[in-house]
């Protein structure tokens, strides 16, 4: 949990709202609900998630806010989970909330988003990778991040330049977003030459990797793909190391956590993951920083920066378009260039960005992170 105050309320609805404007009225506010897990395996996430966006809504207030009106950001709790984050929808509806930063994981924010389209509600999305997402012909959706189709073949590119694995496998854990950017890995270095010996999916949640473990050392895998987030990942890689089983493993962004190497411990050691560039790096970005760190609040997360980000293109457009209908913010997105922390950002006609980088990084055990030369 992050060191702001949350107040959970309805479990049906599964939302939790947090007013960041201060005291002003409501009439006076312009509300941004801000969707993920705040709750739940992969809340961690979610807190990179919040707090980009509650920086971004405190420093835009500090400046004088937006037409003379502050930001309220209303935390939503969807667990990462489908149905929830269908019930957080419906509500962020019925409370008519206009812009959305969220939802975070890809299972979640596309059955959430034909909501917004439908409602002509402005989601931007900064974690959610899955391609289907902008694949839909919908107008109100985008995103500050990059897609599997971009951070799948980054990664199946090195493992075919670098690895030259001789048995390679590849594991998902059958959602959206583990199975889809699985899928893109293994055809990329399978049009390299190759093959991908083992294909085969775990389940969300599972917690017993033995029998996984014992199949992929009597077929001598070499490498290990994984796509999917950490609980699951740290645990195969603990168990497998106590089997003996020391193949070297790789996995998206979603494994890039430091609950990995607590979970993992030791074998979480020279893990490759793709990330998000380390844009807490960039000196541009220094005072940001500062800010974040002056609140004991992590900015190297790779979704903080992205809803930060988000949440400024909003204002932005609403300036810059003089009018707060989201349908027309949407159209003025797409046809303007915008200053973020995240560089320069530009969108395609289908909401995701022109151009976006996925780097290659060794995770170290005690939760570390050094880029790949």
């Amino acid at each position: 949990m992050n060191t702001f105050s949350r107040n959970v309320l309805s479990a049906a609805v599964g939302a939790v709202f947090l007013g960041l404007g201060g005291v002003a009225h409501a009439a006076d506010t312009l509300k941004i609900a801000v969707a993920g897990p705040i709750t739940g395996p992969v809340a961690q996430y979610g807190n990179m998630q919040m707090s980009g966006a509650q920086m971004a809504v405190e420093q835009i207030n500090a400046q004088g806010g937006v037409n003379g009106k502050k930001l309220e950001a209303v935390l939503m709790d969807d667990v990462c989970e489908p149905k929830q984050a269908v019930a957080v929808a419906n509500q962020i509806v019925n409370d008519k909330i206009k812009y959305v930063v969220g939802h975070l994981c890809s299972g979640s924010t596309q059955p959430a988003s034909k909501l917004y389209e439908d409602e002509g509600i402005l989601m931007i999305t900064p974690a959610a990778t899955n391609p289907d997402i902008t694949h839909q012909g919908y107008k109100m959706v985008f995103r500050t991040i990059g897609t599997d189709d971009q951070q799948g073949p980054t990664a199946g590119n090195y493992i075919a330049s670098q690895i030259k694995p001789k048995q390679m496998a590849v594991i998902h854990d059958k959602q959206q977003y583990g199975q889809g950017i699985a899928e893109e890995v293994k055809k990329t270095v399978e049009a390299k030459g190759f093959k991908v010996v083992l294909f085969e999916g775990v389940s969300k949640g599972q917690t017993d990797f033995s029998a996984l473990c014992t199949k992929m050392k009597s077929a001598n895998i070499d490498f290990v793909y994984y796509g999917g987030y950490h609980p699951e990942l740290g645990l195969i890689l603990r168990q497998c190391r106590e089997q003996g089983f020391d193949a070297g493993f790789m996995g998206p962004e979603g494994v890039g956590n430091k609950d990995i190497s607590a979970i993992a411990g030791p074998a979480s050691e020279g893990l490759l993951v793709t990330l998000p560039a380390d844009f807490s790096a960039d000196p541009a970005n220094a005072n940001l920083v500062k800010a974040f760190k002056d609140k004991n609040q992590d900015p190297t997360g790779p979704f903080v920066m992205p809803a930060y980000a988000a949440v400024q293109i909003i204002v932005d457009a609403v300036k810059g378009a003089k009018t707060e209908d989201p349908v027309k913010l949407a159209d003025y997105i797409r046809k303007h260039s915008f200053d973020t922390p995240i560089g320069k950002v530009a969108f395609k006609e289908n909401g995701d960005l022109k151009e976006f980088q996925f780097v290659i990084f060794k995770w170290h055990a005690d939760a570390t992170k050094t880029p790949v030369k």
